[in-house]
């Protein structure tokens, strides 16, 4: 028997049939290149780029444009979120299953402005309040949310 274990943001280190099965949920195929990403993000402790993602699943036979493709499938199907944290590249997390089910907004990262370093910050809560001023993507809860900084490896 196969026991599954949660991961932080709460997928678990299952059999394929189980992402398979996440995959379709979203109205997508479930591929090869999508489940070889998926298993990578699973264990990601940070956002990844496309090359490092790439890199990750190269051995498998994958080329470039198909995993680009299925990274931006998957988020546009909002199982991955797609942020990019001011250095014009994008980068690919698993969203948390409440994230990904709309009931909670993306949790926030910290970018250290020396040395580029991204870090999640799940367990961090920024309340947000609006005001009539505020632009409508921030009632609708439609934006993403960077602290900058020096890390502590910088300090």
């Amino acid at each position: 028997m196969v026991r599954a274990v949660k991961t932080k943001r709460g997928w678990p280190l299952t059999p394929m049939v189980d992402l398979q099965t996440k995959l379709r949920a979203k109205g997508l195929r479930s591929t090869s290149p999508r489940i070889a990403a998926l298993r990578v993000l699973i264990l990601a402790k940070t956002p990844m780029s496309h090359a490092e993602l790439f890199d990750a699943v190269r051995d498998q036979g994958f080329d470039r444009a198909t995993v680009y493709r299925n990274l931006v499938d998957m988020a546009d199907a909002g199982i991955l979120s797609r942020t990019d944290h001011g250095d014009h590249v994008w980068r690919f997390e698993l969203r948390s299953e409440a994230e990904a089910e709309g009931g909670e907004t993306m949790h926030p990262h910290f970018i250290c402005t020396d040395c580029g370093e991204v870090a999640c910050l799940p367990g961090v809560a920024v309340k947000v309040t609006t005001t009539a001023f505020a632009p409508r993507a921030v009632s609708a809860k439609n934006f993403e949310l960077q602290l900058k900084g020096r890390c502590d490896q910088c300090e």
